[in-house]
């Protein structure tokens, strides 16, 4: 079994191994959810204006607490978002409510946002002392922070993004998407109950009952919020992006995905499968389309295939495949079959799928949707090219500037540089899966919003505050 596919497999089977102990112990699940029902004002308020000014108060008390009770608050967080039962919970009821994704998988993602994302220690203060004193630059917060979350990944977003700005000194109002109304106010008053019992202000991390395209709206206007984060597709990063405020945008990107002549095909073939088929393709940096070096493209569908990957040869299954998934004329993906199993969209077109099927392929054309649109299915196009570095500028051509994500597979380190400056995405994975990119199975923390629009690229702490020069005159040299 491939490394990358053992350590998923690794994961889910210790989480699910917790989860029916907790649950043989007292039915935890079935509490969660009593809670969810219990307890229906922590954080959450009728109207933004109320969400705002509450968020207010609480960041000017929050100014006055030591970095040490911010530590506190966080490791709270990461505790409660982490807990088995609630893994279970978020994981099954996202999937439940929006429609998208994979269990097993959402637990993972919503396990690697609680424990990988960086808290306070990434706010690391930069000093100069000499004949004149003692300057010192330190991290500290905006204030309140209007975070937009998406439906793709509601409860991870939601995660990273209290644990960060938290972290950074700051409160935070956040307006999910209707689509996972549900599941973002319920996380949201577990983080209340959890911050509340460590003494933390009221108030830290809201919402509002009924999230809208209005509220967001009144959000992003609201002059109590000092700071956007933007999570989604470009429509919403483009407005945050023009309100005159300071703004991240964690835009859409269209990952592609090299192989050359000179790459392990089969871990490659077993590596694009895994992240290509991670959740069902929800995440914005999973591998949406193959650039396949002409030498080697018919073994990588080869070994796609031993892999889990169903490969469509006829035309006629293409075209039914195209006119179900793909709104008319091909302009993008019809959102009703976003993040669905690759099972589903196969039994959906009379195909009748093998067990632990987990993506679709086929080979197509440069200018075919399936290469040109980040769909968010597990469907990948393979596009055949002559030599790697036709590859290489097809896979730039194809990332559209999106400047997100890019993976290639190869043992040619020149070449490796080569696609790694030219293309300039946020995230370069090179011999591994996409998800590797996230802290999953690579080196690195985790975030689920990562800011290719504006710039920060994986988000932490450190993004969701102010640098500031502090600086002492004559004083506090001692060399």
């Amino acid at each position: 079994m491939d490394a990358d596919k053992e350590l998923i497999a690794t994961l889910v089977g210790r989480i699910m191994e917790e989860i029916t102990a907790q649950q043989s112990a007292g039915g935890q699940q079935s509490a969660a959810g009593q809670q969810h029902a219990g307890s229906s004002e922590l954080g959450i308020f009728e109207s933004m204006d109320d969400a705002v000014a509450a968020a207010e108060v609480a960041q000017r008390q929050y100014l006055e607490c030591k970095l040490e009770a911010r530590r506190r608050y966080v490791e709270a967080i990461r505790e409660v978002s982490s807990r088995p039962e609630h893994l279970e919970y978020m994981a099954r009821c996202t999937v439940e409510e929006t429609g998208m994704g994979n269990v097993e998988h959402k637990i993972i993602k919503n396990r690697y946002a609680a424990e990988g994302t960086p808290g306070v220690e990434d706010l690391v203060t930069d000093a100069w002392s000499g004949d004149d004193g003692l300057t010192t630059v330190e991290y500290s917060a905006y204030g309140v922070i209007g975070a937009i979350t998406p439906t793709t990944n509601p409860t991870e977003t939601v995660i990273c993004n209290s644990i960060g700005m938290l972290a950074a000194g700051n409160s935070v109002v956040f307006s999910p998407h209707p689509r996972a109304k549900k599941i973002t106010l319920w996380l949201v008053q577990e983080i209340n109950k959890a911050l509340a019992k460590e003494g933390a202000p009221a108030n830290l991390v809201v919402t509002v009952r009924e999230p809208s395209i209005e509220n967001t709206n009144a959000m992003m206007a609201h002059p109590g919020v000092r700071m956007l984060v933007a999570t989604g597709g470009p429509g919403i990063v483009k407005a945050v992006m023009s309100t005159g405020k300071k703004a991240i945008g964690a835009g859409a990107g269209n990952p592609p995905v090299l192989v050359d002549a000179t790459a392990d095909i089969e871990k490659a073939a077993q590596d694009i499968v895994d992240g290509a088929s991670f959740d069902n393709n929800l995440p914005c940096t999973a591998e949406k389309e193959v650039i396949a070096c002409d030498a080697i493209a018919d073994l990588l569908r080869f070994e796609m295939t031993k892999c889990g990957a169903h490969e469509i040869t006829d035309a006629a299954q293409l075209k039914a495949l195209e006119d179900l998934v793909l709104k008319e004329g091909g302009s993008g993906p019809r959102t009703e079959w976003v993040g669905k199993d690759a099972a589903v969209l196969l039994e959906a077109i009379g195909v009748t799928p093998r067990p632990g099927t987990r993506l679709i392929i086929a080979e197509v054309d440069k200018d075919h949707p399936f290469v040109q649109h980040e769909l968010m299915m597990p469907i990948l196009g393979i596009v055949r090219v002559p030599d790697v570095d036709t590859g290489i500028e097809l896979a730039i051509e194809l990332e559209h500037g999106n400047r997100h994500t890019a993976i290639m597979h190869s043992r040619d380190v020149t070449k490796l540089t080569k696609m790694g400056r030219l293309i300039q995405t946020t995230i370069f994975v090179k011999n591994g899966p996409s998800f590797a990119g996230l802290g999953i199975g690579g080196e690195g923390f985790s975030t689920f919003t990562i800011a290719g629009p504006t710039g920060e690229g994986l988000t932490s702490a450190r993004s969701f505050a102010r640098r500031r020069r502090c600086v002492l005159v004559g004083e506090l040299n001692v060399r």
